[in-house]
């Protein structure tokens, strides 16, 4: 896709978004990601690399991963969950495309690929991560306001399955994101964003994981914690444990 038509694209994206609009925003989000992708395919065809510093394409970025405008939005509310859901998807589909670009097709991860990825873009995963950490919390929160506004005979096997999936991917990705803090051996900076997203939104995650989830998070930290250098990221993890272990 000519560079041109994605500055278009993100012209049309320019219109302000209104107030505390979550579905405009989240509607902005995953038109930017859209846009995000089909630059990725442009530069896969012409076997080059994605340049995330590039200011159009850093642009889309900032639409797709705005914590701005995620916290100028008032609290969560059970309404809220289709647009998060897109919102957070559009998210997450965005960071996968840089992050495993390059892999090599097959049933196990490409490592390779990942590291080198993981290198180049360590600025670009550690925003995507604070914000798709911050936005999965907003999610869990109003799926628990949605899962209180049903009556018992709308509690449907499926739904609460359903619900029970959202708890333990929380888990997992909250993990993952634990993972990256300790094992990245990047720049101090970025450990310090993750970790503090995971300290602020600690609360959520004490009421919202599974009672095995909670005790594998904390004995993945206390075996692992040592790893990490940066004793503000070590801190905030520690302020996370604590709410976990709160809750047993």
């Amino acid at each position: 896709m000519p560079i041109v038509r994605i500055l278009l694209i993100l012209l049309a994206l320019a219109t302000p978004a209104f107030a505390h609009d979550g579905v405009r925003d989240a509607a902005v989000a995953r038109e930017a990601a859209q846009a995000f992708k089909l630059y990725v395919d442009e530069v896969t065809q012409e076997h080059g690399r994605p340049d995330l510093k590039r200011p159009a394409v850093a642009s889309m970025l900032g639409r797709i991963f705005d914590l701005d405008a995620l916290d100028a939005l008032p609290p969560a509310q059970a309404s809220d969950m289709s647009w998060l859901l897109d919102w957070g998807d559009a998210a997450n589909a965005t960071s996968k495309l840089f992050t495993r670009y390059g892999s090599k097709p097959g049933p196990q991860p490409d490592l390779e690929a990942l590291q080198r990825n993981m290198s180049a873009y360590e600025d670009e995963y550690a925003t995507a991560m604070n914000f798709m950490i911050r936005v999965l919390a907003r999610e869990a929160v109003a799926a628990e306001l949605f899962r209180a506004t049903l009556r018992p005979e709308d509690l449907t096997r499926v739904r609460e399955e359903g619900f029970s999936g959202l708890r333990r991917s929380a888990a997992e990705f909250i993990l993952t994101a634990i993972c990256s803090v300790i094992e990245s051996g990047g720049k101090a900076e970025n450990a310090r964003l993750v970790a503090a997203a995971i300290r602020d939104t600690r609360d959520v995650w004490a009421g919202f994981f599974f009672a095995q989830d909670r005790s594998r998070v904390i004995e993945y930290i206390a075996a692992h914690d040592k790893r990490m250098p940066d004793q503000t990221a070590r801190t905030d993890l520690a302020a996370f444990t604590a709410a976990l272990q709160a809750m047993d």
